[in-house]
């Protein structure tokens, strides 16, 4: 039997051209540093069920399941909380909220094998009303938002609420949540 390498070629392949920066010939001729095909792939898996993708995205941004626990996505899903789901009555039949919580708990952040998703169920400050777990609420949310001015996002009549991912994270139905992929309607590219 040949004697293997002990670290596999890909692998040191991978660390010689992050240490030299290479950078790759894009498409459109302009030459890129090749991080910056990383913030073209999803860093959280986005929602993929019809019937989620239906119901709830026909309201909202179908969010990814994994930027909530599993209890959260109960919790939401309950009928009682469905019936006065953040202000709006979002009632469904018992069988299509079966159908969708199952989905969301069977793939929420406390399941998920991925950093970032995981990082969404390290818990916060323990909720001292019984109102509907809010993403924005999030340890990891806030840690990631917290140098975002509230005026460009609340007071930005193209934005609203930090609820609203999909108004400056341009590929959040993609499941791409990359920091260099945000643009601040009506102000461009989000620059720290």
């Amino acid at each position: 039997m040949p004697k293997r390498p002990s670290i596999p070629l890909f692998a040191l392949a991978g660390l010689l051209l992050g240490a030299a920066g290479t950078a790759v010939m894009a498409a459109d001729g302009e030459t890129r540093d090749w991080r910056s095909w990383l913030r073209m792939f999803p860093n959280i898996a986005p929602a993929t069920q019809p019937a989620y993708l239906e119901e709830c995205g026909s309201c909202h941004l179908a969010y990814p399941p994994g930027v909530l626990p599993a209890d959260s996505w109960k919790h939401i899903l309950a009928p009682e909380s469905l019936a006065n789901h953040y202000g709006d009555d979002a009632s469904l039949a018992d069988d299509l909220a079966a159908e969708l919580r199952a989905y969301l708990m069977a793939n929420a952040a406390d399941t998920s094998a991925r950093i970032r998703e995981r990082a969404f169920a390290v818990p916060g400050a323990a909720r001292s009303d019984a109102s509907l777990p809010r993403i924005t609420e999030t340890p990891y949310f806030i840690r990631k938002h917290h140098q975002v001015p509230a005026r460009l996002v609340m007071d930005n009549p193209e934005v609203g609420s930090f609820s609203q991912c999909n108004r400056c994270h341009i590929g959040a139905e993609n499941g791409i949540f990359a920091e260099g992929q945000v643009e601040i309607p009506g102000l461009g590219p989000w620059k720290d």
